[in-house]
């Protein structure tokens, strides 16, 4: 069969491959395509089911995708009912991979169906392909309308990003990005013109502690604000989602008052000597909290599942960001005099030119925390935020607790390696269970780049986990009645790019307790820096998945350092601060700023810097140069204050 492959635009024309050639099919008087097809979004389903609406890698592909993260049962169905130009024959498409195929691991563990009318098609998807592809579904006959169902046949991270039905049974679509994105939004009818979304005093890009510190206190100190979020909730790795435990001291003299916000919208746990927080019950992260102060601030307008795509810029100065919804396609477009970029990979400052330092080599990588629950303990049973929390419970309620795990030949094998967790191995003077689920140190990405392959990272430890977990069940015959019971999709990142501003502060300057004119933000976390740890790297040289982290005497330096008000801006993006993990520091000096309160307490400072920005008609670096004195006084006022 010879088959036509979309490869782009020219004017009312869209140009395709046949046999060699080229060839055009004209638009009608709608702008639809005189071929029918039915491009349908997997993020715009009806009802989602159990399946999860992945972001992360919207930049590479163009559009979020559905996971169906199961942890080893499979997820409920995602449904949705759609209408055809008209009855016939269709060639199905599902753009989809095999997850594990990178690394050439045998399995396919990602195996979903397509249904139709809740009949399924032949073919398995999520078994072809090393790279997102378009997986042939062969043809069905439709009538005009029809049910589509995506059934889940694992729960091990099978994924879907479209559907694409053809008339056209010859007509093949094509994998560049580019040239999908426009046929893509074509077929979807989205306008090439973005919505307004309205202009501004500073546009706020990332909702994590950073950028949601930033925005409620730019808000109240009288800006107009856009609080732009690509996840359903706020908060970031100190979110539910993602269950980073925010570390960081605040409400340090001699400005008793920075850290005032961060304590607000986080729940008043205190955590105890050597307890561990990370990857616990999503109570302990509060996202509604977070969310509730945001919303009960009349200034902020807020952006929830959008993500930045791209940045308007003149002569170094920002003029507007492009927004899109993760759930819609829709883009909409935010003006601003200020921006400020809180997205931890610097998204923004690297979209408008900012000077950045981003090496991929030795990286701090990434970590997808998860917890076990014994299913013995109706109490854990009780608490489990499992997708399949009603059928374990009534499992256990008739004393069915015993929790098989299937083999994962796809996944790491650590059948004869020393893992954390595993038997008579001790992780940082921790062992068993204690020593497996929850903890920080499962992390991989070391040379790998954080930004554009975090799939493959995220993946890496999913491969880690189900390993550890498939050789302590399996190999090891241990723990019968437990089960994982939560892991993120989402990873917890901690290096990648660094903007630089008037200061880049360094590991040394926190030793020598080197003194600026304009200290803004506490520090007190030590200079942690992680590696690969050693004993488990035998046999994964390349792609470790067990961290250590950097200790002792040499790493400290006297528990608290008052970080300059300089590393918060760009040196030559004239109107862009940041605050979070991508602010100006070199990577050693990385290592204080970035847990999560500190960086709460930067967004506070921004938002104080920039409102003397709108009031003095000053630019980030002329608060430093003419107003410092101003910035002091807000900094001596409680964040609860509004101006």
């Amino acid at each position: 069969m010879k088959r036509r492959q979309f490869i782009g635009l020219i004017g009312n024309s869209s140009l395709f491959l046949l046999a060699g050639g080229l060839s055009s099919c004209v638009y009608d008087k709608k702008n639809k395509f005189s071929e029918e097809f039915v491009f349908l979004e997997a993020e715009q389903f009806k009802d989602l089911g159990g399946w999860d609406l992945d972001q992360q890698s919207m930049d590479q592909m163009g559009s979020p995708y559905l996971l169906a993260h199961g942890l080893g049962i499979p997820v409920e169905d995602a449904k949705t009912n759609i209408k055809f130009p008209s009855s016939g024959n269709y060639r199905v498409w599902v753009r989809t991979r095999d997850w594990v195929a990178p690394w050439k691991a045998p399995g396919a563990p990602g195996k979903f169906q397509l249904l139709i009318n809740d009949e399924p098609l032949k073919e398995t998807f999520g078994t072809k392909g090393a790279e997102w592809n378009w997986h042939d579904g062969g043809v069905v006959k439709v009538e005009k309308e029809a049910s589509i169902t995506l059934h889940d046949l694992t729960g091990f991270e099978g994924r879907c990003e479209a559907i694409l039905f053809c008339k056209d049974l010859e007509f093949e679509p094509v994998n560049d990005i580019e040239a999908l994105t426009k046929f893509r939004r074509n077929l979807l009818e989205l306008p090439d013109k973005p919505d307004d979304g309205g202009e501004y005093d500073i546009v706020v890009t990332g909702g994590g502690l950073a950028g949601t510190c930033t925005a409620i206190s730019a808000a109240r100190n009288g800006l107009k604000v856009a609080l732009v979020q690509d996840r359903p909730v706020l908060g970031g790795n100190a979110s539910s989602e993602v269950r980073v435990w925010p570390e960081g001291h605040t409400n340090k003299s001699p400005y008793t008052h920075i850290g005032d916000i961060v304590n607000e919208i986080l729940p008043p746990i205190k955590k105890e000597k050597g307890q561990v927080l990370n990857g616990v019950d999503s109570s302990y992260y509060d996202d509604a909290l977070k969310l509730k102060v945001v919303k009960a601030e009349p200034n902020i307008s807020l952006f929830i599942n959008h993500r930045a795509i791209k940045v308007e810029t003149t002569d170094n100065v920002i003029n507007a960001i492009i927004v899109q919804s993760t759930i819609s396609a829709r883009q909409t477009k935010l003006s601003g005099k200020l921006f400020s970029d809180c997205t931890g990979d610097a998204t923004i400052g690297y979209k408008a030119g900012a000077d950045y330092e981003y090496e991929i080599k030795d990286l701090m990588g990434s970590s997808n925390l998860f917890s076990v629950l014994d299913a013995s303990n109706p109490e854990e049973v009780l608490a489990c935020e499992c997708k399949d929390k009603s059928a374990l419970a009534m499992k256990c309620e008739i004393g069915e607790i015993a929790q098989p795990f299937p083999r994962c030949p796809w996944a790491l094998d650590l059948s004869d390696k020393p893992f954390p967790g595993r038997k008579g191995v001790k992780t940082f003077n921790r062992q068993g269970l204690e020593a497996f689920a929850n903890m920080w140190y499962w992390e991989s990405g070391f040379n790998k780049n954080q930004v554009t392959e975090i799939e493959l990272i995220r993946d890496h430890n999913f491969r880690a986990m189900y390993g550890a977990w498939d050789t302590l069940k399996n190999v090891d015959k241990m723990y019968p009645n437990h089960r994982l019971g939560w892991s993120a999709f989402i990873a917890g990142k901690r290096e990648s790019r660094r903007l630089m501003g008037d200061v880049i502060l360094d590991a040394e300057d926190f030793k020598k307790q080197k003194i600026f004119d304009d200290q803004a933000f506490p520090c007190s976390w030590h200079v942690d820096i992680h590696t690969p740890k050693k004993e488990y790297q035998t046999g994964f040289k390349g792609n470790e998945f067990v961290s250590d982290y950097t200790r002792g005497k040499k790493y400290n330096y006297g528990g608290l350092y008052w970080a300059p008000y300089r590393t918060l801006y760009s040196r030559n993006i004239k109107n862009l601060f940041m605050a979070g993990r991508d602010i100006s520091v070199t990577k050693t000096g990385l290592g204080p700023v970035r847990v999560m309160r500190t960086t709460g307490m930067m967004g506070e400072i921004v938002g104080k810097a920039a409102a003397i920005c709108i009031k003095q008609n000053v630019s980030p670096r002329g608060v430093y140069e003419k107003h410092l004195d101003k910035l002091k006084i807000l900094m001596s006022k409680p964040g609860s204050e509004r101006t």
